[in-house]
């Protein structure tokens, strides 16, 4: 892996299918997250193969990854165990014109796992379930409101939520007036939202972070101003704990969605809840029917393989408090390297030690894209591709420490430029940009 003094890795295969991508597909990728404008100018690896905690590029390259997949590979690629169980489905079949018998057993499979909810229902992505969510919420209220948090980054592709960020071109105003924000954190900000639009509020949406005596807030006035309480626990699942955040702090929404790590890499989501709630969307209920959830693949039976699977070697590995012991070896010889170098107050990691991510700070203490640029570029050199430091429990102590050491030559560089005031001679090219901003 190359130093600061040696010549870069070699990227010309990559620079190659990255044009090719962005000849075919908009963006050049299918998740706006892994677009090469997160990454710096003409850095942007494409993948060949991922084993572990490792990922190889075209070019052959190797690198140590973090983010996992953007969290859904939280067991490490290509888990022998997972493929196994999907092996095994996928030569019985994968979709049919019934249900499958894979389907009665992953359902009691993840209502073991998240013993909150009553039922559940499987699709294939995050955005359905929580539009779902959405739906189902609206339809039992009668209401049209949705509150979103307006801290917390992403809940759906769909309409209701964004045309809530910058990214509104195309969703009508109608619709996006229907959405409200509410600061995370704040009980009384909420409660006075709930108030400005009484009995239009249909659901409470949130990714239940904590902490807890919050949670257990907006749990009462959920209840007091009649909405339904909705937990995103698409991070949180699995990585906060096996059931989510609501089996870790034991506040019990009406309806939570979960997906990521559910399937390890394999496509499936879930939206679980109360069975008076989600039986509007079945046969058993005697009021209007729901659209709730209808997917051709959502219960492919190698997706629902891999999810029990997953839910399995969670329980009998402790997969959760490895990720989280990971984390905070990884987070605390972070922080040790940048306060070494000088830019303990510049280089910050935050989040939950399963759930790490990091701020780059300019001079005057304020985020800024350039030095995100800067420190991304001297990683990417040294073969660590860390979108955030999100860790999978393929990770060993060698990878980290391994970390480490590349983010202290990092922080050496990244002083240098604080000392310059400028960090445009170490960037390489234009800077990475926000996910969501209004134009290109």
């Amino acid at each position: 892996m190359a130093t600061e003094a040696e010549s870069p890795l070699p990227r010309s295969r990559s620079l190659e299918a990255n044009a090719r991508l962005h000849a075919m597909v908009p963006g050049g990728a299918h998740t706006y997250a892994k677009g090469d404008d997160q990454y710096p100018q003409d850095m942007a690896p494409v993948i060949s193969h991922g084993s572990g905690a490792h990922v190889w590029d075209v070019d052959g390259n190797r690198y140590v990854e973090y983010g996992s997949g953007l969290r859904s590979v939280s067991l490490g690629h290509a888990h022998p165990r997972v493929l196994d169980a999907v092996r095994r489905e996928l030569e019985r079949g994968g979709s049919f014109v019934r249900p499958s018998i894979v389907e009665v057993d992953a359902a009691e499979r993840f209502l073991a796992t998240v013993p909150t909810a009553e039922m559940v229902k499987f699709a294939k992505n995050g955005s359905d379930v929580t539009s779902a969510a959405v739906r189902l919420a609206r339809a039992v209220t009668g209401r049209p409101r949705v509150a979103v948090c307006r801290d917390q980054p992403f809940f759906s592709v769909d309409d209701w939520f964004i045309g809530t960020t910058p990214m509104s071109a195309g969703i009508p105003a109608a619709v996006t007036e229907l959405t409200v924000t509410f600061p995370y954190g704040d009980l009384a900000a909420a409660e006075e939202l709930l108030t400005r639009y009484r009995d239009e509020v249909a659901c409470l949406i949130v990714e239940p972070v904590g902490p807890p005596g919050y949670l257990v807030g907006l749990r009462e006035l959920a209840d007091r101003y009649g909405c339904v309480l909705v937990f995103d626990e698409m991070i949180t699942g699995f990585r906060w704990s096996e059931a989510g955040a609501q089996g870790l702090y034991g506040v019990v929404p009406d309806l939570s969605t979960f997906g990521k790590a559910l399937g390890n890499g394999f496509a499936v989501a879930a939206l679980a809840g109360r069975r008076d709630l989600m039986e509007w969307g079945g046969l058993r209920h005697r009021g209007d029917r729901v659209f709730l959830l209808s997917t051709t693949h959502g219960a492919e039976t190698h997706a629902l393989a891999a999810a029990m699977a997953v839910q399995t070697l969670y329980a009998e590995e402790g997969v959760t408090a490895h990720l989280h012991a990971l984390g905070e070896r990884l987070a605390a010889g972070v922080r040790e390297a940048a306060a070494a170098m000088g830019v303990g107050d510049h280089l910050v990691v935050r989040g939950r030690a399963s759930n790490l991510v990091f701020a780059t700070l300019d001079g005057d203490l304020q985020p800024s894209q350039p030095y995100r640029t800067l420190f991304l570029r001297r990683l990417l050199e040294e073969g660590v591709l860390a979108p955030s430091f999100v860790v999978s429990s393929a990770l060993d102590e060698a990878d980290i420490d391994h970390t480490v050491e590349v983010v202290a030559r990092a922080c050496a560089v990244y002083r240098k430029a604080l000392e310059a005031g400028d960090p445009a001679p170490w960037l390489g090219g234009r800077p990475v940009k926000p996910v969501f901003r209004h134009r290109v």
